[in-house]
């Protein structure tokens, strides 16, 4: 009889179970921060919440740019192929940017931003907690939560709509510049189908998941960070489950807004 098995099930749904109370608990804990009446030191400072956001653009931005460019140009490519069969290739450009728009230009971007900016917030409260420096905000009176976790998460949840909206603008004129230029399709009626057929749906499905990715990066890269312990090797472990849960987690969150987007629709 396999006793093991059982056993490391139950721990590991445990890990889950207790993984999950943590980050609700930290999202509690960052939304009572926000809240009014709070004393120096527990409140959060705007300036701390514009920097994030800067820096959580700053990072992924050029390859957010690069990497959008490349797919757009590869969408028009393999839309041509499959539509040149039914005689419609006038239809890649609405096949371009209603796929950026709605699914890969936010999924692209939140998958760079976890890995170039998650990845930093782990490290960086990693290190401040084996350092004993978040103890030592603790002891002067300061709220790490208002003063480190907070900043961070608004940052980041603020600056993937941003990204979102230049990565499909990057995409689609990624996909534009392969058809002029490979499918010699026209290039003027290419951006007017691609403007037309992106309707306020698109735009708002895009935009809400955008900012669900942002608050998931932020919220499970400060938990993974917060939580780690007096061992230096926790800081690395700490860096690639953040990143790895991350994008897990903005996968599931995926899926679960398109299937409430469909239903809604009709579609």
């Amino acid at each position: 009889m396999n006793v093991a098995g059982p056993a490391s099930g139950v721990s590991r749904g445990s890990a889950i179970l207790l993984e999950a109370g943590g980050i609700v608990e930290l999202l509690t804990a960052s939304m009572r921060t926000l809240l009014p009446g709070r004393r120096r030191g527990h409140r959060v400072k705007l300036n701390f919440m514009i920097r994030e956001f800067v820096r959580a653009g700053n990072r992924s931005l050029p390859l957010i740019s690069l990497i959008c460019v490349l797919i757009g140009m590869i969408m028009a490519l393999q839309a041509a192929r499959q539509l040149a069969q039914f005689g419609a290739q006038e239809l890649v450009a609405d096949l371009v940017a209603v796929s950026l728009t709605r699914e890969l230009a936010p999924l692209l971007a939140a998958v760079i931003v976890a890995a170039r900016y998650g990845s930093a917030i782990a490290a960086e409260l990693a290190t401040m907690r084996i350092t004993q420096e978040i103890d030592a905000y603790q002891v002067m009176g300061v709220d790490p939560v208002a003063y480190l976790v907070v900043p961070r998460i608004v940052g980041t949840l603020l600056a993937l709509p941003c990204l979102q909206v230049f990565a499909s603008a990057l995409g689609i004129l990624g996909g534009w510049s392969m058809a002029v230029t490979v499918l010699g399709l026209p290039a003027g009626p290419y951006l007017i189908n691609s403007l037309n057929v992106l309707l306020l749906p698109d735009l708002i499905l895009g935009a809400v998941k955008a900012l669900l990715f942002g608050m998931v990066i932020g919220l499970v890269s400060c938990h993974c960070g917060m939580r780690v312990g007096g061992a230096t090797t926790q800081v690395g472990e700490a860096t690639t489950a953040a990143v790895v849960r991350s994008i897990v987690l903005a996968i599931v969150v995926d899926l679960f807004i398109t299937v409430l987007f469909f239903r809604a629709s009709g579609s």
